[in-house]
């Protein structure tokens, strides 16, 4: 285990921490390495039924490490294949994660640490958080999905905008935009994001994961793919023990209890 990246379960929920608060949390090869080990844990986890994912100190996720990133400039490695070998990787492993992804943004998110956020389910951000697509900043293009994920999130005119301009993005806009989807004073993130993600942890897991994959297929899919791949999934849910047991428990009138099978 690596001390860059935390990993800790409590009540069904995995808590994964980006830990080198000193750096802002960026992201050096040895921490995308851990992050990504760690995301491919927590998917297999079967003690985890929802995720956490988080910064310590006072950044979520400052990006890569720009101080690394010009040592691999200046040794002639330019990107060093990092893009295919870490980043795509996590943000895949986050996105078809069988279970629901919390971001709890506790301050600044920056280039592939907003990437990161918005690649998550839900985000819980902070009254402080800011969110700055910084990539064009440093003369490149966006990653770790953002491409993807900022035009579903805010649509493409203002996704070119924010990619465009890099202007820093506070957390009352970032609401505002539908880039998060609550903001909450700082000293309250930690208990809000473990609420939900409790919630999610004791709810139909296999459901959730449906949600997931639907809402992904249908993102690039016309709507008769869409109709079928919905099909595939009820079969899968209805097979588990949670729907059979939550119908049973509307009929009787009784709140359902779902064990995440």
């Amino acid at each position: 285990m690596s001390e860059t990246v935390l990993y800790d379960v409590s009540d069904g929920v995995a808590t994964i921490t980006l830990n080198r608060p000193d750096g802002m949390n960026s992201l050096t090869g040895e921490m995308k390495e851990a992050l990504r080990a760690t995301v491919r844990r927590a998917a297999a986890d079967p003690s985890a039924r929802a995720v956490i994912l988080t910064g310590a100190g006072r950044a979520f996720c400052a990006g890569q490490d720009l101080r690394e990133h010009a040592d691999n400039l200046a040794a002639g490695k330019g990107l060093d294949d990092t893009v295919r070998r870490h980043y795509n990787p996590i943000v895949l492993g986050i996105t078809r994660m069988a279970k629901p992804v919390v971001a709890a943004v506790n301050g600044v998110a920056a280039g592939a640490g907003a990437s990161l956020a918005f690649a998550c389910d839900l985000i819980i951000a902070s009254d402080g958080a800011r969110f700055a697509t910084a990539f064009t900043g440093i003369g490149l293009a966006p990653d770790s999905g953002m491409s993807w994920t900022l035009q579903r999130l805010v649509g493409r005119a203002k996704a070119a905008e924010l990619l465009l301009l890099a202007e820093p993005v506070k957390a009352p806009e970032a609401l505002e935009l539908g880039l998060v989807n609550r903001v909450v004073p700082a000293d309250e993130l930690a208990p809000a994001s473990v609420e939900l993600a409790r919630r999610l942890a004791s709810g139909p897991t296999v459901a959730y994961g449906a949600v997931k994959a639907a809402l992904d297929h249908a993102a690039t899919s016309d709507l008769a793919s869409a109709l079928e791949r919905e099909a595939v999934l009820q079969d899968e849910c209805e097979a588990t023990g949670d729907h059979h047991n939550a119908t049973e428990a509307f009929l009787k009138k009784e709140r359902p209890t779902f064990q995440g099978r």
